[in-house]
């Protein structure tokens, strides 16, 4: 009896004294803990973690992409954890041979969205992630539909992306299947009703939207069965989806949301403010065109000046 009780007593001690399980980030629940925690996220938050990927941009480290849910929005975070589960790095990973913005410009197509300014040849690149029945895009929109072409002439090209935030505006998602509509039928259309829109946005509502547009298509004189038609098509909605699905992946929550070459800036900037920081990259664009120019002279006498800069949307 005293041999055993010595024994089991030998076996207590030894389990007190055995370390605990190591942790791991790659372990779905103990990430999600542990950053709940870290970044202050409140129960009623949803938490859905994407299975890690290797990472391209940090060796030895896998990609985890995190996807926040919280009263209807969404918000999207990308974390590092380390291959052996120890370590979590979130922050952005640069290049120094390329922008620092490379991952948004990797992202940003522009092919597909409308536009107006300067074609191919526009040093910067604009990009506004929209909602027709946010005030705050109403008077961005607006302050760079006036201003812009004025301050910046051909150096400047802005595209729109429509992002609806349906979960606070009713009838933001049928604005933008408009706008895809209106797209379809030309570029000029689309940036007709796009002012429209904006200009009127404070007496339209669920209720009228149907016969505002109406009312707005009899107007200009366009094929109001084809406009039914287009509104009722799903592929319509689906690239208004895309638009959102972008804008998710590049981690966009809010409305306006810009893009300058790839920098992201939270919109609702007075005028002033955003066109020191186009003023900025217009700067530094033309700047780096000289330094190629210096470093390859035969190029720059072959092409008359002409240097080739990375552009958002450019075909790779």
């Amino acid at each position: 009896m005293k041999i055993a009780a010595a024994f089991l007593l030998l076996v207590v001690s030894l389990s007190a004294q055995a370390p605990a399980p190591a942790k791991s980030a790659l372990d779905k629940s103990t990430l999600e803990a542990y950053l709940r925690y870290a970044e202050l996220w409140i129960p009623q938050v949803n938490v859905k973690i994407d299975d890690p990927k290797p990472s391209a941009a940090l060796d030895g480290f896998y990609d985890v992409a995190i996807h926040l849910t919280f009263n209807g929005s969404t918000k999207d975070e990308l974390y590092y954890v380390s291959k052996d589960g120890k370590n979590i790095v979130k922050g952005q990973m640069y290049e120094i041979g390329k922008s620092p913005f490379q991952s948004n410009l990797s992202l940003l197509k522009t092919d597909q969205l409308p536009n107006y300014g300067a074609g191919a040849s526009a040093i910067v690149n604009l990009v506004v992630f929209s909602d027709f029945q946010c005030p705050y895009c109403q008077k961005e929109e607006m302050d760079l539909r006036k201003n812009l072409p004025v301050a910046f002439g051909d150096k400047v090209r802005v595209s729109f992306a429509d992002f609806p935030l349906t979960q606070i505006h009713p009838w933001a998602m049928k604005g933008s299947i408009a706008g895809r509509c209106m797209y379809r039928n030309s570029a000029a259309a689309f940036w007709d009703y796009h002012d429209w829109i904006y200009q009127n946005q404070g007496d339209i509502k669920l209720e009228n939207f149907d016969a505002k547009l109406q009312e707005y298509a009899n107007k200009k004189g366009l094929d109001a069965l084809q406009l039914g038609r287009c509104m009722d098509d799903k592929s319509a909605s689906a690239e208004v989806e895309k638009n959102v699905d972008l804008g998710h992946q590049l981690a966009v929550s809010a409305t306006p949301t810009l893009f300058i070459n790839g920098r992201k800036l939270d919109g609702g900037l007075e005028w002033n403010v955003l066109q020191q920081l186009l003023q900025i990259e217009v700067d530094h664009q033309t700047a780096q065109a000289k330094t190629v120019a210096v470093a390859d002279p035969n190029k720059a006498d072959n092409s008359c000046c002409t240097v080739e800069i990375p552009k958002i949307g450019a075909k790779k």
